[in-house]
């Protein structure tokens, strides 16, 4: 038995992936602990860890110098309480999940002589796992061309991102038959935290489509707390048959029903679509200084199995007309679905739990 300890920040983005490699590990009769930020409270609740740890962690910020110092001050408390935790937990390698969250405890278990693995979930290497790669041993990635990656003098290995239990349990799920009777399920999230502009675009999308595609629509909508009234009132007023949440404890479960999902890009869901084989229409978050999101749904369109659409043109008549021809080409979703599929890796928690098994 070895023991691992596992970094990831307390968002679903990074838990998700590391949940499913301590799945794995467990399985593989391993010990498994986790070091996170205070954020894990929302979605770590399952998380087969026999300790998680808190551990200080910011953001900098280059644009203020007070908050930069503040930031680094915060960093350096970080380092010295995840170098204490590692030095009494001694564990045989440690893994991280990107992020800044991850940053201190990384940095303590270089100086502790721990083997560290860096997992890069996206089609864009993050600048903590940018500064990080000069004290890890390898780097894992979830996609074969990854920006930034080949400029690392680090071993490298292809995985992949991996799933939860439940998301590869889900994928046995055949796409639905999308025949010109039956209901039309279309799934909307946008990802942990919620999207408001989802919520701002898609209900009166929903509206502008044909009756005799509306009179069928079955639409799970996760939204955040403060949009559910406004949300609710449009879709009550178009007598849709809705179903709104802040947060779905089932989606994995829903997307596999799903004909069609709406969502942000984010690489933990484009590693889910694609292991459920679902299309989708990605709009990637705005703003992002390196565009991941972007880069991440750009694969998956050029692999046939969704669509980008730019949150800065995307409007409910674009999105409206782009439903609707989908919705009324009986070839064109199961065509993409099998595409979607063909792009997941259902197997990338072995491969990273190998890695790690090797590196320990």
């Amino acid at each position: 038995m070895s023991k691992f300890t596992l970094l990831a920040g307390g968002t679903g983005g990074h838990l998700f992936p590391a949940m499913a490699l301590a799945q794995e590990l467990v399985r593989r009769g391993h010990h498994v602990e986790l070091m996170t930020d205070h954020r894990v409270e929302s979605y770590g609740g399952d998380f087969p860890a026999k300790a998680v740890h808190i551990v200080p962690s910011a953001t900098p910020n280059l644009r203020n110098p007070i908050k930069f110092v503040a930031g680094g001050l915060t960093i350096l408390r970080g380092v010295a309480v995840a170098f204490y935790k590692l030095a009494r937990n001694r564990p045989d390698c440690v893994i991280a999940f990107g992020g800044y969250p991850t940053f201190p405890p990384f940095l303590a278990a270089n100086l502790l002589g721990i083997p560290g693995i860096l997992h890069e979930q996206n089609a864009v290497m993050g600048r903590a796992n940018r500064a990080l790669c000069a004290f890890a041993d390898l780097l894992a990635l979830s996609f074969a061309n990854t920006k930034f990656a080949d400029s690392k003098r680090v071993e490298q290995v292809l995985t992949g991102n991996p799933v939860r239990d439940r998301v590869r349990l889900a994928s046995g799920v055949a796409y639905p038959k999308l025949d010109g009777d039956g209901p039309i399920r279309l799934v909307v999230f946008g990802g942990s935290q919620g999207a408001k502009a989802l919520s701002e675009i898609v209900p009166p999308a929903v509206t502008l489509l044909p009756e005799a595609i509306r009179s069928r629509l079955q639409v799970l909508q996760q939204c955040r707390a403060d949009d559910l009234q406004s949300v609710a009132e449009i879709y009550r007023q178009a007598k849709i048959n809705v179903e709104l949440a802040t947060f779905v404890a089932d989606l994995p479960e829903r997307i596999a029903q799903a004909h069609l999902v709406i969502s942000r890009s984010g690489a933990s869901t484009i590693a889910e679509l694609t292991v459920l084989g679902r299309p989708a229409i990605l709009v990637p978050l705005p703003g992002a200084i390196d565009a991941d999101q972007k880069n991440n749904a750009l694969v998956m369109e050029t692999a046939g199995g969704g669509w980008v659409a730019e949150q800065a043109t995307l409007s409910p008549q674009s999105l409206g007309t782009r439903l609707t021809n989908l919705l009324t080409d009986p070839a064109i979703l199961p065509k993409a679905a099998a595409a979607a599929r063909a792009l997941g890796q259902p197997r990338a928690v072995e491969k990273l739990a190998d890695a790690a098994e090797r590196l320990a």
